[in-house]
């Protein structure tokens, strides 16, 4: 006997009927699972690490971009994103600031070698100068070396 249940419309229907009532619920609640989350994540380093050096990933990376599609994409970008985009850089200044700040920084202090006329080649390694020092800091607040 196949197993009772409403299509997958009615489900769908239900859940943007009932979900969003939720909200004063979600923000009661989600803050107080941060520690929980942090410590959770910090253990599942290694299933991470198995996740994406899977020998599949690339083909399962490709198959999760195109079920999603450009159009979810494009159609997702206009329904939400647009409302949303000015609150979330609002709220995302203390972040934006502090995750900015080494790196503003590692600017502030580099001495670029001599600049060369306009157009020659050898600015370009003003630029390499840059981008090394950046990413060396990157590398060091990763932990990863540097």
């Amino acid at each position: 006997m196949a197993i009772p249940i409403d299509s997958a419309a009615e489900i769908a229907a239900k859940w943007v009927e009932v979900t969003p009532g939720r909200a004063g619920y979600y923000k009661a609640k989600a803050p107080a699972a941060a520690s929980l989350w942090e410590s959770n994540t910090k253990a599942s380093q290694a299933t991470y690490q198995a996740a994406v050096t899977a020998g599949d990933i690339g083909r399962r990376y490709l198959g999760g971009v195109s079920r999603a599609g450009a159009a979810k994409f494009s159609r997702k970008v206009i329904e939400v994103g647009g409302d949303r985009f000015g609150p979330g850089c609002r709220a995302a200044l203390p972040d934006y600031q502090s995750g900015f700040e080494p790196y503003q920084s590692v600017i502030a202090g580099l001495t670029l070698s001599k600049k060369a006329p306009r157009g020659d080649s050898s600015n370009y390694k003003r630029v390499e100068e840059v981008g090394t020092a950046l990413t060396r800091k990157r590398l060091s607040l990763l932990g990863a070396g540097g």
